[in-house]
């Protein structure tokens, strides 16, 4: 087993040349010591995405936690939310088999150890520390058959409120896991007209990249709101805890820009009115909290630490470019891409406007995408230091809890490693075209400069 496969806050890479079932065997020994032995919790809840490999590595994996003497309640194929959700109807911690929205080939882990969020930085690093010394419990756990559906939907007709108005929709699940529970979802709700697409349990992906924060992935999706002329689309991740949303002109609506229309939708009937987004987001999202005379929290990128920040601070809203949304607001936050979509539809079922109306009257900045730069799990992090060194020498002002984020008066520079794969991820936003690519141009020669 690499250490590589131990990421900033989950387990996670290709099947089966660094991530199999004697791999999935000694994780799921070494969780369930590690839950009795360092928490003193002698149960957990587990669950499997639909990749291919996912149903086998889970028998492993849960063969491994039993063989520790810690007992499993086992809930089988779910989404990533209905995972979190078993989390708090069993008050329990809870490990899942899933890549998220990685490709098809790769596999991983999810799990918990505290009542906030996956687990992350020095949780990870301590974890795979306790795993490499190779000395488990043995024991004889009990293994638990459940299911969570029911109460997952009772969940969801109960903490949305739509209004009258009648949507069309098209919803655009990649054939990832929300298959399977995301028409009983949506079919609580009467005003709503669906229409599907990529609707097939399929663990292949063989329509498209399961990646909604990606525009290249959504051409199918755009394709069809604009044929059907629907009021928006709606996408998720494999998993099911990344939203992408494209409003009824076939516009791409990125999550930070999704985020500003929740919050203005929830300013006035919340206490706490503090919203928190990550490195990565627009300033324009900064600037309308600050319009709405709201605080802005600005947090390191990666869900594990947002949604804990969200909870373990009791932010009402929060959420990631990458498109995991926090709707922290009513109850209990479940980090669900259907639970969110849902709530944009409410949001939009209180008005006769279209979709793209909600996000008039916003600051206009000039953005490039996520702009990522391969490089190994090793040099990446090397390479981001040195760009910190060379900020520190022009005495640049610089945020840096993920990376750097250099700011201007009129833009910003983002460069940080990448917490999912091998690459260095940049992002640059300015109020002038002429401003944005001059930062651009100079962060980008000097990344690959380094990086040779």
């Amino acid at each position: 087993m690499k250490e590589t496969i131990f990421k900033e806050y989950d387990i996670r890479a290709t099947y089966p040349t660094e991530i199999n079932e004697e791999v999935a065997y000694t994780i799921g020994r070494s969780y369930g010591s590690y839950l009795q032995e360092v928490y003193d919790l002698h149960k957990c809840v587990t669950g499997h995405d639909n990749r291919l490999s996912s149903e086998s590595l889970y028998e492993n994996m849960i063969r491994g936690i039993l063989d520790s003497g810690c007992n499993v309640i086992d809930y089988g194929l779910i989404t990533t939310p209905m995972h979190y959700y078993t989390r708090y109807v069993n008050q329990a911690r809870g490990i899942m088999v899933t890549a998220s929205h990685n490709p098809k080939d790769d596999n991983g882990f999810k799990f918990s150890f505290d009542e906030y969020a996956n687990a992350r930085g020095e949780m990870i690093h301590d974890f795979k520390k306790y795993t490499f010394q190779n000395q488990f419990l043995s024991g004889q756990g009990i293994r638990e058959k459940r299911e969570i559906k029911e109460e997952y939907l009772k969940y969801m007709q109960e903490n949305i409120h739509m209004h009258d108005r009648k949507i069309r929709a098209v919803v655009d699940p990649g054939n990832g896991v929300t298959t399977i529970i995301v028409k009983e979802c949506m079919a609580l709700f009467p005003n709503l007209d669906i229409t599907y697409i990529c609707d097939e349990n399929d663990g292949t992906f063989k329509n498209h990249h399961p990646d909604p924060a990606v525009e290249e992935n959504l051409t199918m999706l755009k394709e069809k709101v604009k044929e059907i002329h629907a009021d928006l689309g709606i996408a998720y991740d494999g998993d099911g805890d990344r939203l992408g949303i494209i409003d009824e002109r076939g516009n791409f609506i990125l999550a930070d820009k999704l985020m500003i229309i929740a919050i203005r939708d929830i300013i006035n009937k919340v206490t706490n009115k503090t919203f928190l987004y990550d490195v990565k987001c627009t300033k324009a999202l900064e600037d309308e909290i600050i319009a709405l005379k709201a605080t802005p929290y600005m947090e390191r990128t990666g869900t594990s630490f947002t949604e804990a920040t969200t909870k373990q601070k009791n932010i009402p809203f929060g959420g990631e470019l990458s498109g995991h949304i926090f709707f922290n607001d009513r109850g209990i936050e479940i980090c669900s891409a259907i639970y969110d979509s849902l709530r944009y539809l409410e949001i939009l079922s209180k008005t006769d406007e279209p979709f793209s109306s909600l996000l008039k009257n916003i600051s206009t900045y000039l953005s490039t995408p996520e702009i990522k730069i391969p490089s190994d799990n090793v040099k990446k992090f090397q390479v981001v230091e040195q760009v910190k060194n060379y900020v520190h020498e022009k005495k640049l002002k610089a945020s840096e809890i993920d990376g750097v984020r250099v700011t201007y008066d009129n833009g910003w520079a983002l460069i940080r490693a990448s917490n999912t794969g091998p690459n260095i991820t940049l992002r640059f936003e300015a109020k002038t075209q002429e401003f944005l690519t001059q930062i651009q141009t100079e962060f980008t020669d000097l990344v690959n400069k380094l990086n040779q």
